[in-house]
């Protein structure tokens, strides 16, 4: 018995990669390697900014301690943009993040493109790529979706 073709420009589908990609988030703050790890696919690659590429086993190492909240102290996604086409989603957002050392914070903000890939009824992350944003391309404040401060995801107003 063959499944029915997926719908993947349906709000259903829209609905999950969004909840995807607010765990993926969640993932990274708590440093919850399980949870992360079931979200990815066999090949996943991490692309850093520099061009670096990490293999799966690198990148999930580096996750375990990777978010430290008394150093990024500030950390919010905005601007989220999904796109899929076929079997594959583009999910697109901005982070912007604040981090203390030596008693100094430095705001920046990083643009990322998780490309999933819907294979055996789900969808998995096969690659993540980052990018710095420039001051000048830096999306506003009015298109954030979820801020956490030290760690602790804060409740958003209407």
């Amino acid at each position: 018995m063959q499944l029915a073709p997926r719908n993947h420009r349906s709000a259903e589908t829209m609905k999950e990669l969004r909840a995807l990609n607010a765990r993926f988030i969640h993932n990274f703050v708590t440093n919850d390697v399980p949870s992360h790890d079931a979200i990815l696919h066999p090949g996943f690659v991490n692309i850093w900014p520099t061009g670096q590429r990490w293999d799966r086993a690198t990148y999930l190492k580096y996750w375990a301690t990777a978010f430290d909240p008394k150093v990024i102290v500030y950390w919010d996604v905005r601007d989220e943009l999904i796109t899929v086409i076929g079997d594959v989603a583009l999910v697109r957002a901005t982070n912007k993040h604040t981090r203390r050392r030596d008693g100094k914070e430095v705001t920046g903000m990083t643009m990322y493109t998780d490309t999933y890939l819907f294979e055996n009824g789900s969808w998995k992350c096969i690659q993540a790529q980052l990018t710095s944003v420039a001051p000048e391309h830096q999306p506003a404040d009015d298109t954030i979706i979820s801020v956490y401060i030290e760690g602790e995801r804060q409740e958003r107003l209407s």
